[in-house]
């Protein structure tokens, strides 16, 4: 499959842009440049840690006019609900980050979100749709599970992909500076991007 849509790929190199101008795309690049679509992708992965990125939904028109739309209808819930089935192609953990990055701060292509309502999008909103009545605000009796965020300095790095699961299965990690501190129950259990050994946390069942 990707071979046939090579020429709708772009490359993610340096500070990660998911909305990439139609120029940007390895078709539209190779007609630019007279060379064939496989020689511009080679040419791409050979900058230190690119990937090539295929959005593959809502971006017909190239942008994320359609994903802004979707989110501001109140019912709409930020998420991925495929429970990893493709953790070799998608990385939801970076949702969080890009929601406060991309679209509270740093989208050039058209709205943003606010930031009080990137935090309620990716806090109170879907602690509350799960039933979590213990968490998703700052408030007296809540569990105190908070980030402390340099907000200027938030920023996703590029993915890269590991083989550390059952059977040697490969999913794709992305991590991201600026979280000065993560702290789970009251407990710092990452300071700095570093883990403590802190491990407050415990499973939760329904």
């Amino acid at each position: 499959m990707m071979m046939a849509t090579l020429d709708r790929c772009s490359v993610l190199v340096g500070v990660p842009d998911y909305e990439a101008q139609p120029s940007a795309m390895l078709g539209a690049v190779a007609a630019r440049e007279g060379k064939s679509l496989e020689a511009v992708a080679y040419d791409a992965l050979t900058q230190d840690g690119a990937m090539l990125i295929l959005s593959m939904f809502n971006y017909a028109d190239a942008n994320h006019d359609a994903l802004y739309e979707q989110l501001l209808d109140p019912e709409a819930v930020v998420g991925l609900s495929d429970g990893g089935a493709h953790c070799n192609a998608i990385c939801d953990a970076s949702i969080p980050t890009f929601m406060l990055t991309h679209w509270a701060r740093d989208r050039a292509r058209g709205e943003r979100l606010s930031l009080s309502e990137s935090i309620r999008r990716i806090t109170s909103q879907t602690a509350d749709l799960y039933g979590f009545a213990d968490r998703g605000r700052i408030a007296a009796g809540k569990r105190a599970d908070l980030n402390v965020i340099d907000f200027a300095k938030l920023q996703l790095t590029l993915p890269y992909a590991v083989k550390d699961l059952p059977a040697g299965g490969t999913r794709l990690v992305q991590g991201a500076v600026g979280y000065d501190a993560t702290i789970v129950a009251g407990q710092i259990t990452r300071r700095m991007g570093r883990d403590t050994g802190a491990r407050p946390g415990r499973l939760v069942r329904a």
